[in-house]
């Protein structure tokens, strides 16, 4: 595997990351590890590259035009059908209940898309 985009533990995960990608791959990751040994990529010579959305906006880069292009891109993908919703787990109206439930899952690790509570 030549690329490979971390989306999220990538603390947690890195040894797999690293094994599965190929002498000079690209590892991406959006999340933020607490800390990321780092030197665990030289042996592979491999790229680590973050992304944050903000970036282009925060610091009003040349390309900042980008974002609204790539914004606009992802909008025609989401009406085409061709992306889909991260949606995971709906926990119904924001209750204490609910919110213990949607918050035990999230501390769990295992929550699998966006967790969803409504009527704020």
């Amino acid at each position: 595997m030549t690329h490979v985009a971390s989306l999220t533990q990538t603390e947690q995960h890195l040894d797999q990351l690293v094994e599965a990608l190929k002498p000079q791959g690209k590892l991406a990751l959006i999340d933020d590890p607490k800390s990321l040994d780092v030197s665990k990529l030289k042996r592979k010579s491999l790229s680590l590259h973050w992304e944050f959305m903000y970036t282009r906006s925060m610091f009003e880069t040349e390309d900042m035009i980008e974002q609204h292009n790539l914004l606009n891109r992802v909008a025609e993908l989401i009406d085409a059908g061709t992306l889909k919703t991260t949606f995971g787990e709906h926990f119904g109206s924001i209750n204490a209940e609910n919110l213990r439930r949607a918050h035990a899952l999230l501390e769990s690790g295992k929550a699998k898309g966006k967790v969803v509570l409504e009527g704020f």
